[in-house]
């Protein structure tokens, strides 16, 4: 058994949270099935899990269902939110403005996710050697949004339709020591 110093409770869980997030280095990307997009009027392929916690999407949104598969100490596992479109490009770097919000199911106390409408968003301004455009995905939705991982939740998120969302499942490494 380890004995810590007598550092505050607080100071003890950021550093394990700061450890964590280091070893957050090596990320593993998702395999898990295709997320279920569903209308406005909640419809889904039949066979699915219910969803009544939730609400419904409204008519300018799309809601799409995360299942992760069951993994052993999931504590060691965190997921990426990843929001954005795919569009025709330069070769300057892009992205877009948005935001993603967490809210709470009423009376259920799950936490879904609102992608906000993304704007146009912002690029460098280099010199192109050529005008060429290509397409590929840019991210919005500012910071990443880093949720914990569970599998006996679905992670819920409403976005509107000209929206993508993705996702990635991040591992932690074998604990450190810290030198003192």
């Amino acid at each position: 058994m380890t004995v810590l110093n007598s550092r505050p409770a607080s100071t003890l869980a950021a550093v394990a949270v700061g450890a964590l997030m280091l070893g957050l280095g090596a990320c593993a990307t998702a395999s898990a099935s295709a997320p279920v997009v569903e209308n406005a009027a909640g419809q889904v392929a039949p066979g699915r899990d219910d969803l009544t916690a939730f609400p419904a999407a409204t008519a300018d949104q799309a809601r799409y269902v995360i299942r992760l598969p069951e993994r052993a100490n999931e504590d060691d596992f965190k997921v990426e939110l990843i929001v954005g479109r795919t569009q025709m490009v330069d070769c300057n770097l892009h992205s877009l403005g948005g935001a993603i919000e967490t809210r709470t199911a009423q009376g259920w106390g799950y936490d879904y996710f609102v992608v906000s409408k993304l704007d146009q968003g912002v690029s460098t301004l280099m010199g192109c050697p050529d005008s060429t455009l290509k397409e590929a995905f840019v991210r919005g939705g500012g910071a990443p949004t880093l949720i914990r991982y569970n599998s006996r939740l679905p992670v819920v998120v409403y976005a509107p339709h000209d929206v993508e969302v993705r996702y990635r499942v991040w591992s932690a490494g074998p604990e450190e020591h810290a030198p003192r």
